[in-house]
């Protein structure tokens, strides 16, 4: 008589263990378990934005142990993969800011151009960027945001949101970003019609 397959458990069975005694060893057997299935998928992600293996490998042990450390307070107000991807994304764009990135000792201060940013074009970004942000935090959930940042500002293809979100159904990430648009397009639309009758 044949022993039967182990059925894999799902992120959420995984993630409810971890967060009622994330100590014991089931909690421990948990995350492990959770965030092994995740370290690939963190070392690409991390690859695609450093560009550079070595760094990419470091990045990813960062992501897994801070969210180790991180995963019992998640509240599941969005996906584990979600909400792992902010965290990779966050820890990649600290490490490209850092300033050992943005100092090279080669070249000659006296030699670079300077220019100097209009400040009055400068605000104005700053404006239109806050007020976007403003309009994705109140109209989209999780899910949306992420889907759309992935797209929009990773450049991940669709079939790669769809996979990294762990989105079920024939259209997966395709329904997910057009749901998103749609309710930006609405919020703008609101906001314009708000606009012209002050």
């Amino acid at each position: 008589m044949s022993t039967p397959e182990p059925v894999e458990r799902s992120d959420d069975e995984l993630v409810r263990l971890v967060t009622r005694d994330a100590q014991s060893r089931e909690g421990q057997l948990a995350a492990s378990e959770l965030l092994g299935r995740y370290q690939r998928r963190v070392y690409l992600w991390c690859h695609r934005i450093v560009r550079d293996p070595e760094r990419a490998r470091d990045l990813t042990q960062d992501v897994l142990v801070n969210a180790w450390r991180a995963m019992p307070s998640f509240e599941g107000r969005s996906k584990f993969s979600s909400w792992l991807f902010v965290i990779a994304r966050n820890r990649c764009f600290n490490a490209l800011a850092s300033p050992s990135l943005l100092r090279d000792d080669e070249t000659d201060p006296d030699q670079l151009a300077v220019s100097r940013p209009d400040p009055a074009r400068q605000w104005e970004e700053q404006v239109a960027e806050d007020e976007v942000l403003a309009l994705l935090n109140e109209h989209l959930d999780p899910d949306e945001r992420t889907a759309l940042w992935m797209r929009c500002y990773e450049r991940f293809a669709v079939e790669d949101i769809t996979e990294t979100l762990r989105l079920e159904g024939a259209t997966g990430a395709r329904a997910l970003l057009q749901r998103a648009r749609r309710k930006l397009r609405a919020a703008l639309e609101s906001r314009s019609k708000e606009g012209e009758r002050t």
